[in-house]
């Protein structure tokens, strides 16, 4: 019998790394005999389908953040949960002060996987003042405070006032790299018409913070006209991104494929991984790309690449913003690929959801 209740509070079922990640440790915790609920501001996300199949979900209903405190004291009530992992200020301020006002006990574990100074650069004075005195109260009513990388916790830390003692470090969980059956092989290769030795893919959300366009500026100056790169994803962004590809006349080297539950015939078939964003909290699709032996170039951005590649070990980091730069690394890459390597492989397995459920099993002080 399933004992020991563990909720994950999000946003919604979105499909961005964090969403993913969390989904990924709700499997390890069920694997441990803990009943894993899902409670969402929003019944919505790419994710939803998958999560339902397993785990419960709890609707909210909460179309504003600032209905959200009386529903989660409502929800604390009602299902008494031992355990809240909750991800993504402002949920985790708003969680803890929920729970203390609810008068349940229930350790809660906040989760920041943003650099949220980058992220929130363009708040007014008044906002980021009440952001920091939000996060100095809130974690310190929470059980335990993680970020995502070393860089996201120095930001919190920083923005909170706490002492870097009371922060953890724990990544966010990449599963291992799975099969792609052959029919799925066979639909992607007919999307890349072009031979291997020129495919490059890219994975993430269309928006300003991932800097597409930065990419799009390094596949033109490489000007190859056999190079493919593959967007997998969807966004905002999409059609200053189609604009931009016909301004820069790479139209056909660019392939939109949108958004995809199921990645793996595309890294499958590709050369090259490439990330080009101004920042990050990890970077959790480098790892996926590990996972598979692609190589790897990215933008040194804070925070995160440069963790998972270990300074440039096991993988290219070029500066950000850099065209030139990230152009070179592009074409270097290509003509001097290794796909497969173990080492790559090996690094990644150093991130596998049952290693890092482990970590926050350890942090709610259930295992030695």
């Amino acid at each position: 019998m399933k004992s020991k209740h563990i909720s994950i509070l999000l946003p919604n079922l979105g499909g961005g790394g964090a969403e993913r990640a969390y989904l990924e440790l709700a499997y390890e915790f069920a694997k441990k005999n803990y009943h894993v609920e899902f409670v969402v501001m929003r019944l919505n996300g790419e994710l939803l389908t998958e999560a339902k199949e397993t785990f419960s979900i709890v609707d909210l209903q909460c179309s504003r953040l600032r209905n959200l405190p009386i529903a989660l004291i409502r929800y604390f009530r009602k299902s008494q949960p031992k355990f809240m992992i909750t991800a993504m200020w402002p949920l985790t301020v708003i969680a803890p002060f929920s729970k203390f006002f609810s008068n349940h006990s229930c350790k809660i574990i906040i989760c920041e996987q943003n650099n949220l100074s980058h992220q929130y650069q363009k708040f007014g004075f008044i906002k980021k003042i009440a952001m920091r005195i939000s996060m100095s109260l809130g974690y310190r009513l929470a059980y335990a405070r993680v970020g995502v990388s070393k860089g996201v916790v120095d930001i919190i830390s920083n923005l909170s006032g706490l002492q870097l003692k009371k922060f953890e470090v724990i990544n966010n969980p990449v599963s291992q790299c799975k099969e792609a059956s052959s029919s799925s092989i066979i639909e992607v290769e007919k999307r890349w018409s072009c031979p291997p030795g020129t495919r490059v893919i890219s994975v993430g959300s269309f928006k300003s913070q991932k800097n597409h366009q930065l990419l799009f500026k390094a596949i033109a100056n490489i000007k190859n006209p056999n190079i493919r790169l593959m967007l997998v994803g969807d966004g905002e962004d999409r059609e200053k991104l189609k604009n931009l590809a016909k301004k820069l006349k790479i139209e056909k080297n660019i392939i939109f494929v949108g958004f995809q539950i199921d990645l793996s015939p595309f890294y499958k078939t590709s050369d090259l991984f490439v990330l080009s964003s101004d920042y990050e909290g990890f970077g959790n699709v480098i790892v996926e790309a590990l996972s598979y032996g692609i190589p790897v170039v990215s933008t040194d951005c804070p925070y995160g690449p440069s963790e998972i590649l270990d300074n440039g070990r096991f993988g290219t980091l070029v500066p950000v913003g850099d065209i030139d730069a990230l152009a070179i690394a592009i074409k270097e890459k290509l003509n001097s690929l290794q796909k497969n390597n173990y080492n790559l492989m090996k690094r990644a397995s150093e991130f596998f959801p049952e290693i890092l459920a482990s970590k926050y099993l350890r942090l709610l002080n259930e295992i030695d």
